[in-house]
C-alpha cells in the first residue's frame, strides 16, 4: 500500500481521529471533577453576592475561592422546600439533600408539576416540586462569645430561572428576614446579548435591587408581589419607586422576562407560601 495511495490517506485520518478521540474523552472524564467544583464554587459566590458578603463589581477586590467557602460554610444553611405548602423537606433517605438536583427533577414527571400559568421557563410547561433555600444566618460574635443568635436567619436566598430573550437566565434574589425587602439579585447563568440583555451582569443594574437607603419591596402592603423591571427608568418621585427597577436599554424582551419570572418565583407558585410561613 503506498504512502500516498487513497486507503493510506484513509488509514492515516481514521487513525487521527481516533486518537484525538481518545485525548478528547480522556480530558473531559478527568477533568469533570475540577469542573464541577468550579460551578460549586460560583455558584456559592453567586449566593453570596446575593445576600452582599462577596462583591461581584469588577473594581473591587475579588475573593479567593478559600474565602467563598468559608463564607458560606459559616453563614450559609439550606434547607430543602416543598413549594406547594411551603413547608421544609427535611434531609432524609427519601430527599437526600447532596443527591437533589432541581435541574433534573423539573425534567420528569414524579419530580415535577404542569405550571398553571405562562410560567417562568424556557419553553417548559412544568416546574420542580422542591426547590432548595439559602438561609443566611446572623454572623456569630466570637469576641463576646455570644451564641444567643446562632441560628437567626437574616436573609433568604431563592433560586429564580426563567426566559429572557435567546436563554433561560439562571440566577439568586435575596430577601430580608422580614419577608419582602429585597438584598440583592444576581445571575451566574445566561446567553443574553453583552451589552444588551447581558446588561443584567452590570453591577450598577444590580445595585438598584440593594439599595440600602431606598430599599426595593418584593410585596405590597397587601402580601402581593409588586416589585418590577419596567420600560424605561423609574421616577423617584412615583408613589411605585420602591417596587420598581429601571428597564434595561435596548433590552426589552429580557428585562421583561427577568420581571416575569421574578413575580412567578416570589408568587404563590413559588416561593410565597415558604415566605409566608416564615414571616406569619
Amino acid at each position: 500500500m503506498g504512502r500516498d495511495s487513497t486507503l493510506g490517506t484513509l488509514l492515516v485520518a481514521l487513525v487521527l481521529c481516533v486518537v484525538c478521540s481518545v485525548l478528547v474523552s480522556s480530558a473531559a472524564v478527568l477533568l469533570r471533577p475540577l469542573q464541577e467544583a468550579n460551578k460549586k464554587l460560583d455558584k456559592r459566590k453567586n449566593i453570596l453576592a446575593a445576600a452582599g458578603l462577596v462583591s461581584t463589581n469588577p473594581a473591587d477586590k475579588k475573593a479567593t475561592p478559600d474565602e467563598i467557602n468559608a463564607r458560606f460554610q459559616a453563614r450559609v444553611r439550606r434547607v430543602l422546600v416543598d413549594l406547594a405548602s411551603g413547608d421544609v423537606v427535611p434531609d432524609s433517605e427519601e430527599h437526600p439533600y447532596d443527591q437533589y438536583d432541581a435541574r433534573e427533577a423539573a425534567d420528569t414527571q414524579e419530580g415535577s408539576v404542569e405550571i398553571q400559568t405562562d410560567g417562568p421557563t424556557n419553553g417548559r410547561d412544568r416546574r420542580e416540586k422542591l426547590a432548595f433555600v439559602y438561609l443566611v444566618m446572623k454572623e456569630k460574635n466570637d469576641e463576646k462569645n455570644d451564641t444567643k443568635n446562632n441560628g437567626e436567619v437574616t436573609q433568604y436566598v431563592l433560586p429564580i430561572y426563567g426566559k429572557g430573550l435567546w436563554s433561560t437566565l439562571y440566577g439568586f434574589i435575596a430577601i430580608d428576614a422580614d419577608g419582602k425587602t429585597i438584598r440583592g439579585i444576581t445571575f451566574y447563568e445566561h446567553g443574553e446579548t453583552p451589552g444588551l440583555g447581558g446588561e443584567v451582569d452590570n453591577q450598577s443594574w444590580k445595585n438598584q435591587w440593594s439599595d440600602k437607603e431606598h430599599p426595593k419591596l418584593a410585596f405590597d402592603d397587601q402580601g402581593n408581589v409588586a416589585i418590577e423591571v419596567i420600560k424605561g427608568s423609574v421616577d423617584p418621585n412615583s408613589d411605585e419607586v420602591a417596587h420598581q427597577i429601571d428597564g434595561l436599554s435596548g433590552a426589552t424582551i429580557t428585562s421583561r422576562g427577568v420581571s416575569d419570572f421574578v413575580q412567578y418565583w416570589l408568587g404563590d407558585d413559588g416561593f410565597g407560601p415558604y415566605l409566608k410561613n416564615q414571616t406569619n
